[in-house]
């Protein structure tokens, strides 16, 4: 600083001129040329100037011989000689025992290494030279510090050339698969595959022996693959960047991957003076197109109205007795006061969320048939229908010690079978949604009139339902809708079967008749809003779409019960929009144009526009 300041004092000096020497820079030059050409040299004409420049010349000389030495000694200091390690075999990549020491390069120049002894040099710093590496050393201290480094001892082997080496054998994968230092990340994938075909490491166990459960799945499907009649048929099938944690014990089992399904959103559905987006995961075209369309008439016409009739899962184990008077007296005694209290006790210890309502009791012979009736809050409720009537019969069992259980199901509930009792009696959620569609709506916008759908409905949808023999199925395609939207939500797509079963009802409304009164009715809608497949991530997003994500926080059981609403409100509009499509000769124009058949058809035999 010193220096600079001597600089710049000597520079104005020598610029600035005396009072009454005022010259031009032309008659200087002149002056200071001599005659054959040669520069004369400048005249020092004050003691001043001789002054400034010979300590000028002092602090240079102080600077280059002295204080950048001590400089250039204190950054010996800071940066010692670091020997680099040998180099790594390439051939021992899979089998490593102690990771490469390294050393890396941080911005101020200094090395940051794993190593804990380094070469310095034995002489002794300076004071002054001690000083300046203990101030280099505080201001590089955090910048050191944010330089990763590498443990020591072992570590997992390369992803990328796990395949590389050659099997090792399996005495020795099991002594590395055994060892808590060492464990799974030090196998090969050929290794693992090994210990998989000698039974060491059970195939269904994968995800939970190896070091992350999206490796054990990609092992699977090598295993898999060579025994497929076309190896090549998992290439297509993702697995990559999945949550399968998630899925571990919960959701799936073996494995192979993950399907994705498109998912289109239909609405806005107004029920009930609400707005709901409702998401639909669905490979048939036109179905989420319809349904919108479906939704835009609902919306034009006030919305539509619902209400929960019901809410309670079923489950109906089977029991036998010596004979059937032996039987007769436990149903008699299950369907008295105190029978029923003693059986609600033992049932509801097993849960917080159950509590019995009601029991149906059937006799066949000497073999008892016993409903259980419970509400299961937000779950679907089926684990813990099995857990409580478990529970029950055991209890039964204490007061009819010859009593024989079957079966803790007997198909009396019934669950994913098409059944008349789950029609009449109802299980899981009942509902009913009704709208009045204005006769401008139904032409303008359903192209349809309301003569031609209500005299389509009873044809179709009540007696061509009834001479088909048709348990609870008095609809056009409400299992479209509910498949649709289970799938999309994380529920049981199988319970698609009961939980399809719906009456839709049209009738001439309004003054001059012209309008469209319909209803849908559904006394079997089976779903819930936790457990299962609703704690998949993607599943808890369309949860969130119709804001029924989780458990209710006001009361339990509302998130599942707006649900079923949504569901028996979607499904009037998919009604709405394909009977009209039917009324007005349509359905095949519209499938043609949208449907996934259309890329095996020639493109003058396809529609030009679905009716949307």
């Amino acid at each position: 600083m010193s220096l600079g300041l001597a600089l710049v004092h000597a520079h104005s000096r020598l610029a600035a001129e005396h009072p009454g020497q005022n010259r031009t820079v032309e008659g200087q030059i002149a002056e200071r040329l001599k005659s054959d050409g040669t520069m004369l040299p400048l005249k020092i004409t004050s003691m001043e100037q001789v002054i400034t420049l010979g300590l000028a010349l002092l602090l240079a000389v102080k600077y280059v011989f002295f204080e950048q030495t001590e400089t250039e000694s204190s950054f010996s200091l800071k940066s010692p000689i670091i020997s680099a390690p040998p180099p790594r075999a390439t051939g021992d990549c899979c089998r490593p025992d102690f990771p490469a020491l390294k050393s890396q390069k941080v911005a101020n120049g200094t090395l940051a290494t794993n190593q804990t002894s380094l070469a310095v040099s034995d002489s002794k710093p300076s004071p002054e030279a001690d000083t300046a590496f203990r101030e280099k050393a505080e201001a590089t201290q955090p910048l050191a510090a944010s330089v990763p480094t590498e443990p020591l001892g072992p570590t997992p082997c390369d992803p990328q050339s796990r395949c590389s080496a050659e099997p090792r054998p399996l005495e020795e994968c099991m002594a590395i698969l055994s060892d808590p230092q060492r464990g799974a990340g030090f196998l090969s994938n050929k290794e693992v595959m090994n210990l998989v075909a000698s039974r060491n490491i059970l195939n269904y166990k994968l995800e939970s022996v190896l070091d992350t459960p999206e490796r054990g799945v990609a092992i699977r499907r090598e295993l898999l693959s060579p025994k497929l009649p076309v190896q090549s048929a998992l290439t297509f099938l993702p697995y990559k960047d999945y949550d399968y944690a998630k899925v571990m014990g919960t959701c799936c089992e073996n494995v192979i991957g993950y399907m994705p399904v498109p998912v289109g959103v239909a609405g806005p559905l107004l029920l009930d003076e609400k707005q709901f987006y409702v998401p639909m995961a669905t490979t048939e075209g036109c179905l989420v197109a319809s349904t919108n369309r479906g939704c835009r008439a609902l919306s034009l016409s006030g919305g539509c109205r619902s209400s929960i009739l019901a809410d309670s899962m079923t489950r109906g184990p089977v029991v036998r007795l010596p004979s059937a008077c032996r039987a007769a007296e436990v149903k008699a005694w299950l369907e008295t006061s105190d029978g029923f209290n003693v059986i609600k006790e033992a049932f509801e210890q097993t849960s917080r969320f159950a509590r019995l309502e009601k029991l149906l009791v059937g006799l066949a012979g000497r073999n008892l048939y016993i409903r259980f009736q419970s509400a299961t809050g937000d779950a679907m409720g089926m684990n813990m229908l099995s857990k409580g009537t478990e529970q029950a019969l055991h209890r039964l069992q204490q007061q009819f010690s010859d009593m024989h259980v079957l079966a803790v199901s007997g198909n009396y509930c019934t669950d994913k079978k098409s059944a008349a009792i789950n029609w009449i009696m109802g299980r899981g959620k009942s509902a009913v949604c009704e709208a009045t569609i204005p006769a401008s709506v139904v032409k303008e916008v359903l192209k349809s009139t309301t003569a031609a759908l209500v005299e389509l409905n009873i044809n179709k949808n009540l007696v061509g339902s009834a001479m088909a023999g048709s348990i609870g199925g008095f609809n056009a395609h409400a299992a479209n809708i509910v498949a649709a939207i289970y799938i999309a939500c994380g529920q049981d797509p199988a319970q698609t079967v009961g939980s399809s079963n719906c009456i839709t009802l049209m009738e001439a409304a309004g003054p001059a008749g012209d309008d469209l009164y319909i209803s849908c009715t559904m006394p079997s809608i089976e779903l819930g809003t936790v457990g299962g497949g609703t704690n998949l991530p993607p599943q808890q997003a369309c949860l969130q779409m119709l804001g029924v994500q989780g458990t209710s926080s006001n009361q339990p059981g509302e998130n599942a019960r707006q649900l079923a609403r949504v569901v028996c409100a979607t499904v009037l509009a998919g009604e709405l929009s394909l009977m009209s499509a039917l009324a007005a000769g349509h359905l095949v124009k519209s499938h043609m144009t949208h449907n996934r058949s259309k890329a095996n058809l020639t493109p003058s035999s396809v529609g030009d526009a679905c009716t949307t």
